[in-house]
């Protein structure tokens, strides 16, 4: 009977830390380094395990513009932070602060936005180090991630 408890017990513990394995690191973004951009959205997904806002930016070089990716947090971490799946459409114009990704290609980990009517948007969490935001009357009980 013991040997089956442990052997369940074990099985458990290993689905709950499977994800979390799975789950990537942040050493692809250079946390050093933040930069805004300011551009269009061109594709907002509202998806898990992350959203991603695509936005397109105008190169000062070249006058065309090139395509930036920000990976955001989770469905449920973007929604503590006040996101909503219709927060922004294509067409809408953005400023977007991220920390860039290491390789110098064109994306980066998102931190803070705000949109042309002037609403912010911020990233709380374990990868930027902040307490994750409650919902407005949300209670006890640890926030989703």
């Amino acid at each position: 009977m013991n040997r089956k408890i442990l052997a369940a017990s074990i099985l458990v513990s290993a689905a709950f830390a499977a994800p979390a394995v799975a789950h990537h690191s942040f050493a692809m973004f250079d946390q050093e380094k933040t930069i805004t951009l300011k551009g269009t959205v061109k594709e907002f997904e509202w998806n898990n395990p992350h959203v991603w806002m695509r936005i397109m930016v105008m190169d000062q070089a070249t006058g065309k513009p090139l395509q930036y990716a920000m990976e955001m947090g989770s469905v449920a971490r973007s929604t503590y932070d006040g996101w909503k799946r219709d927060s922004v459409k294509p067409g809408d114009v953005v400023s977007v602060s991220i920390h860039p990704l290491k390789d110098g290609s064109r994306g980066g980990m998102y931190l803070s936005a705000e949109l042309a009517d002037g609403h912010k948007f911020g990233r709380t969490g374990p990868a930027v180090g902040l307490p994750t935001a409650r919902l407005p009357g949300q209670t006890g009980g640890p926030p989703l991630e």
